[in-house]
């Protein structure tokens, strides 16, 4: 056993494009369903300046560099390249993204581009966003836009990241409550454009490699009752493995249709859907991971029948099989998330005998409320201690087995948190501003950005 990691390991730091770039009209850029959407804290800050990421990318790559990253895992904005979704290409969105690239190639960074990060052209909402085939038809054609525009520098490409989450929690990610049959059509025309990205980019891109970014969350059962395992066994199945299953077997896995004919859901297939689910794979699988679940069996005390209801109460989820559960083995954050870094290996184990692929980490990281000190520090010793605990399982899953080629944590720079605004901060750099004054947004090595450069020098853990 070492604390040393492989020798071309990949480690790197993460963002996205609207939680991060600002200038959210400028240059011909369209709205996205981030830039209209209603937002029930109207205290926190938006995401029209977020930290300027798009005016400042050059000194925060600089810095990234000077912390020593591999790679850097962004997203570009669909409605910068397509200001409407479709139709005529934006080319100062397009000269933008390549100028990004050539920057990170500079320092040798290894882009990870995400091609859709929840941010859908408004003007494809507008006519039905996810819920249409014509939207798969307009994603498709961004796809093939950027892949010929950037392909020849950018090798490693992302899909949509967390389209579980995307459905799962659709009011605090989308801002709207979507009806559950609408919902499912939504994850097929999700995961079929997945499958187009993954043809288009083999074909399109030499030596390109291009994976699914999903959020998984392993599900334990709260007691080792057997219905309490029946419970995590179909969570698991809807809240991970649907997406998962349909991205790399190709098929809708048979617990999920389960629970899809219990709730009478229906999916319209398109003609070439099957033999696009069952020929086009991806190369990878990049995962987000910040925590488990816990759950249980609802009971006759729930206002459940058989373990489904017509009307649930609030506490149990629309799919009715199961209800959350604190887990009274784990601490929480600052934000009330549960911390589980031994849950991180297990989770990477867990998908590595199912799926077989090399994982990536694209997102791990702890928000909290850091503070600037008057000298201009910031001592985030409870972030470093997050991270080295995590690392570690990272390194454990390696020894154990797991193909896991790099871990890429959430987020670079400080950014606009989707529920929090600039408070919840996860940066290794943090941005002066707050969230009703941009200030001057300077930019400050936090001691969990000395802390990840002396790790990626090393290549290791200290010991």
């Amino acid at each position: 056993m070492t604390h040393t990691f492989p020798e071309n390991f990949l480690w790197g730091a993460s963002i996205s494009a609207h939680q991060t770039e600002g200038a959210y009209n400028a240059e011909g850029k369209g709205l996205s369903v981030q830039d209209t959407r209603q937002r029930d804290n109207h205290d926190i800050a938006d995401f029209t300046v977020a930290v300027d990421h798009y005016h400042r990318y050059k000194e925060d790559i600089r810095l990234l560099a000077e912390m020593g990253i591999k790679v850097f895992r962004f997203s570009i904005a669909w409605t910068r390249i397509f200001p409407n979704g479709r139709g005529k290409v934006n080319d100062l969105g397009i000269q933008h993204y390549s100028d990004v690239i050539d920057e990170l190639l500079k320092y040798d960074i290894q882009p990870y581009i995400t091609l859709n990060h929840f941010d859908l052209p408004q003007a494809l909402e507008d006519e039905g966003g996810w819920g249409v085939r014509t939207t798969v038809d307009a994603f498709v054609h961004y796809a093939e836009t950027v892949f010929k525009a950037y392909g020849d520098r950018v090798k490693h490409w992302l899909t949509i990241n967390e389209p579980n989450i995307m459905l799962l929690v659709d009011k605090k990610i989308l801002g709207k409550e979507i009806p559950l049959r609408e919902k499912y059509q939504q994850f097929h025309h999700l995961m079929i454009s997945e499958k187009y990205a993954f043809k288009r980019c083999h074909e399109l891109i030499e030596g390109g490699k291009i994976g699914p970014v999903p959020n998984i969350s392993l599900v334990y059962p709260a007691t080792s009752k057997p219905l309490d395992n029946q419970a995590a066994l179909y969570f698991n199945s809807v809240r991970n493995w649907a997406y998962l299953d349909f991205s790399c077997f190709g098929r809708y896995n048979t617990v999920f249709k389960d629970y899809l004919n219990r709730n009478d859901v229906s999916i319209t297939f398109a003609s070439e859907d099957q033999e696009l689910m069952e020929k086009h794979f991806p190369d990878f699988v990049a995962m987000n991971f910040y925590t488990t679940v816990t759950v249980e069996k609802p009971t006759e005390r729930d206002g459940m029948a058989n373990g489904i209801s017509d009307q649930q109460s609030e506490d149990i989820m629309e799919w009715g099989f199961y209800k959350g559960f604190t887990n009274p083995f784990l601490k929480k954050n600052q934000f009330n998330w549960t911390i589980d870094p031994d849950g991180l290996k297990t989770t990477l184990q867990t998908l590595y005998d199912r799926y077989h692929l090399p994982i990536i980490i694209t997102e791990n990281g702890l928000g909290a409320k850091d503070e600037l000190t008057e000298d201009g520090k910031i001592h985030d010793d409870y972030r470093i201690d997050y991270l080295e605990q995590h690392i570690d399982q990272c390194r454990q899953a390696i020894e154990a087995g797991v193909d896991l080629i790099g871990y890429s944590p959430w987020s670079a720079i400080d950014l606009i948190s989707v529920h929090e605004g600039i408070s919840k901060r996860y940066g290794f750099i943090y941005v002066d501003r707050n969230e009703h004054d941009e200030k001057e947004m300077h930019r400050y090595k936090k001691d969990s950005f000395y802390w990840y450069q002396s790790l990626i020098k090393a290549n290791q853990l200290p010991s």
